[in-house]
């Protein structure tokens, strides 16, 4: 298997991912200052240039929540999706696709801000639109902590990758502020990004 892998992309939770699972890959690092995600070597992999990209024989997955929904599966044996049949799967998939789907777009729409503020550009959002965002993001994390309860791992009584989609969302939450009020939610994401495959994704 081949990853596609440029540092604080959604890249970093398939690595996470292919981490924990403790099975071989390559890893294929892009520079994005270099541009080198918009090659033709790279286009062939990934027509939009963006990042992942896993390649395994003739399958190539190009969404980093399909990828890790893969994985997940790819390798039963290491136990980081609940078996087909479990009732837990369904609550398996609803918290990935929460993660992707519902908390990720709003979470970027504050890094975003944050970015442009920084950059002392005009603001990708009016505070009008933020301020409905705060309010939507609100109802979410309540939503995930009350879902969350007083576990460690989202899905039944072990880790599986919808933490690994969780954790990487909210930790970016985390760095922005945003997860005052919250403090389950922080004290869970803490807790697993001192997870040693963690240490590994991220180092570059």
């Amino acid at each position: 298997m081949k990853l596609y892998f440029a540092p604080r992309t959604r890249a970093t939770r398939a690595r996470w991912l292919l981490e924990e699972l403790g099975v071989p890959y390559e890893l294929a690092r892009l520079d994005l200052a270099r541009q080198e995600n918009i090659t033709p070597a790279y286009l062939a992999v990934h027509p939009l240039g963006e990042l992942p990209a896993l390649v395994d024989g003739d399958i190539t997955l190009l969404e980093s929540l399909a990828i890790c929904l893969y994985l997940a599966d790819r390798f039963p044996e290491k136990h980081l999706a609940p078996p087909i049949d479990s009732a837990e799967r369904g609550p398996y998939y609803h918290w990935m696709a929460f993660a992707e789907v519902s908390l990720d777009p709003v979470v970027l729409a504050f890094y975003w801000h944050a970015r442009s503020s920084e950059e002392q550009k005009p603001g990708a959002h009016s505070e009008e639109e933020l301020a409905k965002h705060r309010t939507r993001l609100g109802t979410m994390l309540d939503t995930i902590q009350r879902g969350l309860g007083d576990r460690e791992f989202l899905v039944g009584g072990a880790f599986t990758a919808a933490d690994v989609v969780m954790v990487s969302i909210l930790h970016l939450a985390h760095t922005l502020g945003l997860l005052d009020g919250h403090p389950r939610l922080v004290e869970y994401v803490r807790r697993h990004v001192q997870r040693p495959a963690v240490r590994k994704a991220v180092s570059g």
